[in-house]
């Protein structure tokens, strides 16, 4: 039998892979024949965390009701995760030890997944990312951005100048009003080898069951002539936690990758 494929899933802002996983359970079912390898941020963002974001940021509106948030400072599966150079050597440390087609990411995750798929192509430019002066993996075969956008740190700026190559599927909601759509253009731009799809519905990924079959079509084979799933109303839980949409000053190192957006 045949190995699986493997896709590297990025969870988004105020999440962690338990509750991303979760969250797309109707794809995960589709995708019987992917592995998706949902992995967590390493920093833990505590309850505070996001009180204290929420103080400089009234208009955040995160998606993990209180109840949760006390759950999680009991429960280490459902804490919130986030970050960036850690990120780095936390994704470098997975991929040294194991191999994917590519990389999925929604909101935050999205962003991330998309300087992955850059930073692969271009390992130079950011030398803690190298083991032993190699890279840790090969290219992506292609990117999934879901409510992506660009990060906007030095870090960033030679994996994006001008653009990176890697296939990359952009998914864009139309009544996304935490990345809105002026936003996820921004990262759109430096994709050089991109396709997009919009769908009606709002901050989260949509798994109604066109875009289920579209979304796993495309994870089977990005290259393929897929029909596109349309702009159809994507009523659906979120399967994201809210990005904050401005920068914020100070804080925990937990929140450093949020305060970079």
């Amino acid at each position: 039998m045949a190995a699986k494929r493997s896709v590297l899933v990025l969870h988004g802002y105020s999440q962690n892979a338990n509750i991303f996983s979760k969250r797309l359970g109707a794809l995960r079912k589709e995708a019987k024949d992917i592995d998706l390898v949902f992995i967590d941020a390493p920093h833990v963002l505590q309850p505070v965390d996001l009180i204290s974001a929420h103080a400089r940021n009234p208009a955040l509106n995160f998606d993990a009701p209180e109840a949760d948030l006390q759950a999680a400072e009991q429960d280490l599966l459902l804490t919130p995760r986030v970050g960036l150079e850690e990120s780095l050597a936390a994704v470098r440390d997975v991929l040294k030890v194991r191999t994917f087609e590519g990389v999925m990411g929604f909101s935050q995750g999205a962003a991330f997944a998309a300087i992955v798929a850059a930073l692969l192509e271009k390992p130079e430019t950011y030398p803690p990312f190298l083991i032993d002066g190699k890279p840790p993996h090969p290219p992506m075969k292609f990117c999934v951005a879901v409510s992506g956008f660009r990060l906007m740190d030095p870090i960033c700026e030679p994996l994006f100048n001008p653009s990176y190559s890697t296939p990359t599927l952009h998914v864009i909601g139309k009544n996304d009003i935490v990345v809105i759509e002026e936003r996820s253009r921004k990262l759109i731009a430096v994709s050089s080898n991109k396709r997009i799809e919009e769908h009606e519905g709002g901050h989260f990924v949509p798994t109604k069951g066109n875009w289920r079959k579209f979304l796993v079509e495309y994870l089977r084979n990005p290259s393929g002539d897929i029909p596109s799933p349309g702009m159809s109303s994507a009523s659906a839980p979120p399967s994201g936690t809210v990005t904050p949409t401005t920068a914020a000053s100070g804080g925990s190192s937990a929140n450093m990758l949020a305060q970079k957006l």
